[in-house]
């Protein structure tokens, strides 16, 4: 009875724990343990109860990967695991592991998950397996654990027993049809919506470049959460002197991501398309359905659309569904120097050879969608910023600091020194940025600086706003007036670098209905006027 005592304690825990993501809601009592501990009590040593101990022990490490795989998503993602979606993303998870920890670490790292999980289902079935002794002995235990669980049913309140494993099994089930419900709604919305297939042509923006450039997790926690201010704060009201001392004007605001920590597509999707997408089964069905997005609108306005994309290194068919003219990806944008973990290129060449290599080779307008990625994770090594961008050439000017730096397995052993590098690469991102603005932005250019998301929850903590900073500069006041305007559908957007900190943002979604309304009238004489006031004084 000691064992059997000891063997239903040590399992009843083990059940429990595939409820830690859900901390600190987590009962006393699985009610699975005290029913699979009473069916082996009543079985006799046998290869059938071999067998079976193996099975229950197999699904056991099972349940405790995707437990596992939910602490990880909740961590990076801010969301539950939903197996339904997460398989569809496994590539880019191993694609990540393989460009910040190197093939041969992220192989022993899955090496030993996989060796850990199978020592784990063995050491379960070891464990059951050696309460079967035989009918007669077993009954007073089984009678002793039905007992128990026809107590715990009947009086225990919720919070003191569930069904853990069973729980865990169903939420996943559940997701799985709700998810797949929505996606379904998502597509009947996209084929009944009166603006499918019908671009609009902005012609208010008909000889103006413009350039949306997302910078990697710039979210408003950089910001708004004292850990990262003092050093995102100063940098923003440089940034507004210099885009002021170039004769620029700039407006600032916040939008609302639907992701967090990554799948940064999804951002870039939502806001090209005035649509909201926060699943990859959204994302695909966005793609397959044909309906128009900012790249159609502009292509319709005369605008050359272009991609740039640093990150991609692998064929990238779904930039070709959304109908860029053309897509440049690391392969092909000439970068000579080293890459820096999973940073290709650093984002002052990315800049630096977009001017020279793309936007002053286009005759006529662009509209262009450039991807930053110094200011992702892992966030070392931090670079300098060359003074003299002339240098930056064909990127060997960065291989004095080729393995410069610590390794991202050592940071992220420290989650408060990881903090300090995610503010110092937003830091690096900004001051690069103000760069290219105060060089090559003038009348003629609208350049949108947004970010694509928040860092995960483990750099914002948990609850942490989905909004992210948005900066619209142009030597035009005419081309920022409209985000000043009353109901122009951006609401909360104001003069200079820094956001409204007490205003949450409109969703990204928001922004391609916003343009194809106020880039078809002339702004308001007003609004210009109150752009220029504010700039001057």
């Amino acid at each position: 009875m000691k064992r059997f005592a000891l063997t239903l304690l040590l399992f009843n825990g083990l059940l429990l724990a595939l409820l830690l993501p859900r901390y600190p809601w987590i009962p006393w009592v699985a009610a699975e343990a005290l029913m699979v501990c009473a069916v082996f009590s009543l079985l006799s040593p046998s290869l059938f109860t071999r067998v079976l101990a193996g099975v229950v022990g197999t699904l056991y490490a099972v349940l405790a990967l995707f437990t596992l795989s939910d602490l990880l998503v909740r961590q990076s993602l801010g969301r539950g695991l939903n197996l339904y979606l997460e398989l569809g993303v496994v590539g880019s998870v191993v694609d990540l592991m393989l460009s910040n920890l190197g093939t041969g670490l992220s192989l022993l790292i899955l090496l030993a998950l996989l060796l850990a999980f199978c020592g784990l289902a063995f050491w379960v079935s070891k464990l059951l397996s050696r309460l079967a002794g035989g009918p007669h002995s077993g009954f007073g235990k089984a009678a002793f654990a039905t007992g128990l669980l026809v107590v715990a049913v009947s009086f225990a309140p919720q919070s003191v027993v569930s069904l853990s494993a069973a729980q865990l099994t169903t939420n996943q089930i559940q997701l799985a049809i709700d998810t797949r419900r929505s996606t379904a709604e998502f597509s009947q919305s996209l084929a009944n919506d009166p603006a499918a297939g019908k671009p609009v042509a902005l012609t208010g923006l008909a000889n103006t470049d413009v350039i949306f450039g997302f910078i990697e997790s710039y979210g408003i926690s950089s910001l708004a959460d004292n850990r990262f201010k003092h050093l995102i704060g100063p940098r923003l009201d440089k940034m507004e002197a210099a885009v002021s001392a170039a004769g620029l004007y700039m407006v600032s605001g916040r939008l609302r991501s639907p992701v967090q920590g990554g799948q940064s597509w999804l951002a870039h999707a939502t806001m090209l398309s005035g649509q909201w997408i926060d699943t990859q089964l959204d994302y695909e069905i966005l793609l397959a359905s044909n309906y128009p997005t900012l790249i159609d609108d502009m292509a319709g306005t005369g605008h050359d659309t272009v991609a740039v994309m640093p990150a991609i290194t692998q064929d990238w068919p779904e930039g070709q569904a959304f109908g860029y003219n053309r897509i440049y990806e690391s392969t092909t944008m000439d970068y000579q120097g080293p890459p820096f973990n999973w940073v290709t290129m650093p984002d002052q060449y990315t800049w630096s050879w977009f001017q020279r290599s793309v936007r002053e080779q286009t005759v006529g307008p662009m509209f262009a969608e450039v991807a930053l990625i110094s200011s992702h994770a892992p966030w070392v090594p931090i670079l300098p910023v060359l003074d003299d961008w002339d240098s930056v050439g064909n990127g060997t000017a960065f291989n004095q600091w080729e393995g410069a730096g610590e390794t991202p397995a050592s940071l992220w052993r420290e989650p408060e020194r990881v903090r300090e590098h995610y503010a110092l690469a937003i830091d690096y991102a900004l001051n690069v940025a103000t760069g290219y603005a105060t060089r090559h932005v003038d009348e003629n250019t609208l350049l949108v600086l947004l970010g694509d998301h928040q860092p995960a929850p483990l750099v914002t903590g948990e609850g942490a706003s989905r909004d992210v900073i948005v900066h619209v500069i142009s030597g035009n006041p005419e081309l920022l007036a409209p985000f000043l305007a009353t109901g122009s559908g951006l609401p909360g957007f104001q003069l200079g670098a820094k956001p409204d900190l007490n205003q949450d943002g409109p969703s990204m979604a928001s922004v391609r209905p916003f343009m194809l309304k106020e880039f078809r009238r002339a702004p308001l004489s007003t609004e210009v006027a109150s752009v220029k006031g504010v700039e001057q004084q």
